[in-house]
């Protein structure tokens, strides 16, 4: 069976997707939706999509037809909750871009009603499922026990790109660009149990550069930075108590790293092109099994990210418009 997916959003990263999806094992692209008609009809032609749903009640009507099978949440930030628990109270699987949710509180309430209503829902953190990070997790024994991460990601945002720059979308640099080196912290190292985070605010009150300070409970630490206004290096290097690992420019991707032991030194090349189709293969495997969540990137992954960013932009002051969550 192959799925038939829905699209919410038809920007830049949906793009992606569906040419990652075009190239993927068990699905195919049947649908999307946008707020504008016109959007949604260009997206479908261009992608291959049947059907296109476009106005106020686009999202309701994509998920009335009978072509889709699971939907794929690709609007920006603030508007990734709506649409995801629409989808799973209409018995869709949903998978939602990071962040999830801009709040803690949403993203438990997804996972609650996925749960409940025995629907699948995942982050969509294609990063987690590259060659380049299945090799970096496999190869990690190699440095011993990991005692810290570094890792920071940025470069200079145009100053008229609202993506980053307009607060009723989400934008500053953490959500945008966090969940790369605090995704990779906390797959190493799993929740944080202290967050101590530092940075500036743009005219526009979003924040624009971060860094941040984590300790774990066994003791590690993680040094992460996110930034819209310099270029970074972005690289990180995870160091362990026999050796240490060096992820390549650009390190969302993992195209590759250096491991550091006390066997020598040895270099993975794992760069990939269309890169989200490990992850939306690995979606309709777990479809295809009948789960509700991944066991690689479920509930637990995707709150201690959530907690994280919610502690972080608290402390820099950052003020966000809440989800409402039905009671």
């Amino acid at each position: 069976m192959s799925v038939g997916w829905g699209f919410v959003g038809t920007g830049r990263i949906a793009g992606e997707v569906a040419e990652s999806l075009a190239l993927a094992k068990g699905g195919h692209l049947a649908s999307v939706a946008s707020r504008d008609q016109e959007r949604a009809e260009q997206f479908a032609g261009k992608h291959g999509a049947a059907s296109a749903y476009g106005g106020a009640d686009g999202v309701e009507r994509m998920l009335a037809d009978p072509g889709v099978d699971a939907v794929y949440i690709a609007t920006t930030h603030p508007q990734h909750y709506a649409p995801a628990r629409a989808a799973l109270l209409a018995g869709k699987p949903a998978l939602v871009e990071k962040p999830m949710t801009v709040s803690l509180a949403a993203t438990q309430d997804l996972f609650d009603l996925g749960a409940a209503r025995s629907v699948f829902v995942m982050e969509a953190y294609w990063t987690r499922f590259l060659p380049g990070t299945v090799a970096l997790l496999e190869q990690i024994g190699a440095i011993g026990e990991v005692r810290s991460v570094h890792a920071d990601l940025g470069f200079p945002a145009p100053a008229d790109d609202r993506r980053f720059h307009d607060p009723a979308i989400g934008g500053g640099s953490l959500l945008d660009l966090g969940p790369y080196p605090v995704g990779l912290a906390v797959t190493l190292l799993g929740p944080a149990v202290s967050v101590q985070a530092v940075g500036s605010l743009t005219a526009s009150g979003v924040d624009r550069q971060v860094a941040m300070a984590l300790e774990f409970a066994n003791g590690a630490v993680a040094a992460l930075s996110t930034t819209m206004v310099a270029q970074a290096v972005a690289k990180a290097w995870i160091e362990g108590s026999e050796g240490r690992i060096e992820i390549d420019r650009e390190l969302h991707s993992v195209p590759g790293f250096t491991v550091t032991s006390k066997d020598g030194q040895t270099h993975h090349d794992h760069a990939v092109e269309h890169g989200y189709t490990y992850m939306l293969e690995h979606v309709h495997e777990c479809l295809a099994s009948g789960l509700t969540e991944s066991p690689l990137l479920g509930r637990k992954y995707s709150t201690d990210v959530a907690e994280i960013f919610e502690k972080v932009l608290t402390q820099v002051g950052v003020e966000r418009n809440r989800e409402s969550i039905p009671d």
